[in-house]
């Protein structure tokens, strides 16, 4: 077996199961101890970018959820009383106060005593989000380690795929249906059925093998796809709304960067073209990273007009 003295490896030496893309060359690590294998997060080889990438979108995405968690509207009891307070004290006052007050209290008041809408769609899609990010990261930093590894760790990395997909569907499904049982409740059975469907037959062995990688690319873009019958639907009935038409924009973004994704993780382009080239820099599954954290942020905008949205005009 031919080991360079900087201890990385060509793919003709690998072992069977670390062997996923014959057009990336070089600077794969061998079979390294576990140490070893973690600190080399700091060092050069093909899976750097792939780490990092997705380990610096996790710590995107921590710092939106807090960010998110923190701007949650509050009933501001304190301003309720002191408007209820001018409200009283003008009425032994002149017309005028009266009816200023009266108008502040009637554009104020129905915001602040309209309840809040519930937010555990979105933090759930957060979460998917963040999930996918780490175990992604974490899958690139340790696959290399052992063969029990990879399994293990090939299968926290779809499981993460597919808690982004499902969780993604759960803010606009929940916020456009929200006023209709029905169908929010089926949307949302159905995306988690297929998603925990999804990860099942992701236990299979054989589906982490280099052969089943269109299979792979195809299970996850159709649970994506599928997402195009609720906003068909959602256009139908609020197509009328600019909240609805603007998230369809945000949702054709992030569909575009999804499936683009998809495309350049199944084609395997640019090494294809110039194999060895891309080693380090530049191959098909780092390009498939930014893709996915610029779908994953866009969708997180998209989130944000249906909260704005629900939280205004309510159900």
């Amino acid at each position: 077996m031919e080991v360079k003295s900087d201890q990385l490896m060509n793919y003709n030496s690998l072992p069977e199961y670390l062997k996923d893309n014959e057009f990336i060359l070089d600077y794969y690590r061998p079979e390294w101890p576990l140490k070893k294998t973690i600190l080399s997060i700091f060092s050069i080889h093909n899976e750097t970018l792939n780490v990092w990438t997705h380990l610096i979108g996790f710590f995107i995405f921590l710092f939106l959820t807090i960010a998110t968690a923190v701007m949650i509207p509050r009933e501001d009891h304190e301003t309720i009383y002191t408007l209820i307070r001018i409200e009283e004290l003008s009425s032994s006052n002149n017309n005028t106060i009266i009816n200023t007050s009266s108008l502040m209290m009637s554009m104020i008041s129905p915001m602040l005593t309209k309840p809040i809408i519930t937010r555990w769609p979105f933090f759930a899609f957060l979460f998917g989000a963040m999930l996918c990010l780490l175990t992604s990261s974490l899958c690139h930093l340790l696959i290399s380690h052992s063969e029990k590894m990879a399994y293990i760790m090939l299968r926290l990395d779809y499981t993460g795929i597919a808690s982004l997909i499902v969780t993604s569907f759960y803010p606009p499904v929940f916020y456009c249906f929200i006023c209709d049982p029905f169908f929010l409740n089926l949307y949302m059975s159905f995306i988690t059925i297929f998603g925990v469907a999804t990860v099942i037959v992701s236990l299979l062995p054989v589906f982490q093998t280099a052969q089943f990688r269109n299979v792979r690319a195809a299970l996850f873009f159709s649970m994506g796809v599928s997402g195009v019958v609720p906003i068909m639907h959602k256009l139908i009935v609020f197509g009328d709304r600019p909240e609805a038409v603007l998230s369809v924009w945000y949702e054709l973004l992030m569909g575009m960067f999804y499936g683009l994704g998809v495309i350049v993780y199944a084609a395997r382009v640019p090494e294809r073209w110039i194999p060895g080239r891309f080693d380090l820099v530049g191959h098909s599954h780092q390009l498939f990273h930014l893709l996915v954290l610029a779908g994953a942020y866009t969708h997180y905008l998209a989130g944000l007009v249906y909260l704005r949205w629900r939280d205004v005009h309510g159900c």
